[in-house]
């Protein structure tokens, strides 16, 4: 979780949050670490990023520190890991669940990261850029922070992609102009090589990794507007709207006619 400034989306102040939604979008992140399709994407992203032991790396909106811990299991003996997160609560839990290895908490704007310049050996950034006010600022940091031939990895979400079969359709278009606030950065995934480009790094690939949910349950893990246990509070529903939608989706579920699908891509660069 990482941002600052003007643009807001449910991710972007976490500290402002009542505490009970806190611990949602704690709940919400470990979800989605255990989710089979999350994981496929991190297995991408893993294999695009290649850490190594030795190398220093940054993991740039760390959340809970699951991916930070990971990878400081792939860079020893001799690396470290850098896990920064904009939110000191979802710092405070990733350091109350430390393993023991190489890794070091911070809090921090990933706009204006304090790093030196070429002091890292790679940077991992996933699901973080779409919620950032001005992410070409944050992508030309993760360059500035990164060595020549060091490896930049950014993983977002392309939610124009977001398709439901199972579903009323006026229902579904209904919900999604009441959800539209929310996804003002939407096409954030697939701009992701082309940003990149612009910042100067080389060597680009950008991987299409499409996420598949054949029931709400599984789905609420990355969409919370199919979860009824997701807090309001960031999402101004028209009277009756969310209650006829939750009803809706519990109906689609139980007749197994539930589908969702979602890309989100995995996009490396080298920096020159």
């Amino acid at each position: 979780m990482e941002a600052a400034g003007t643009h807001h989306t449910p991710f972007t102040d976490v500290d402002t949050l009542p505490s009970d939604e806190i611990d949602w979008m704690i709940g919400m992140l470990d979800r989605m670490s255990a989710d089979p399709e999350i994981r496929r994407v991190r297995e991408v992203a893993r294999a695009a990023l290649r850490p190594a032991p030795g190398q220093r790396l940054l993991d740039v909106g760390c959340g809970a520190g699951d991916v930070a811990r990971d990878l400081a299991a792939r860079v020893r003996p001799g690396g470290s890991v850098v896990a920064l997160d904009y939110s000191a609560s979802t710092i405070a839990v990733a350091e109350r669940r430390h393993d023991g290895g190489p890794v070091e908490y911070r809090t921090g704007d990933a706009q204006a990261l304090d790093l030196p310049d070429d002091s890292v050996d790679g940077v991992w950034c996933e699901r973080v850029v779409q919620h950032l006010p001005d992410p070409d600022a944050a992508l030309a940091e993760f360059a500035r922070v990164t060595r020549p031939g060091g490896r930049v990895c950014v993983i977002d979400t392309d939610w124009q992609s977001l398709a439901l079969d199972g579903v009323r359709e006026e229902l579904y278009t209904e919900v999604l102009q009441a959800l539209g606030g929310l996804f003002t950065k939407a096409a954030t995934g697939r701009s992701l090589r082309r940003r990149m480009l612009a910042r100067g790094l080389g060597d680009l690939a950008a991987t299409p990794v499409t996420l598949f949910f054949g029931t709400p349950e599984s789905a609420a893990a990355v969409l919370p507007f199919v979860d009824p246990a997701a807090p309001t509070g960031p999402v101004t529903w028209p009277e009756g709207l969310r209650e006829r939608w939750l009803a809706e989706v519990e109906r689609a579920g139980a007749a197994g006619e539930f589908l969702a699908v979602l890309t989100i891509w995995v996009a490396v660069g080298t920096v020159r």
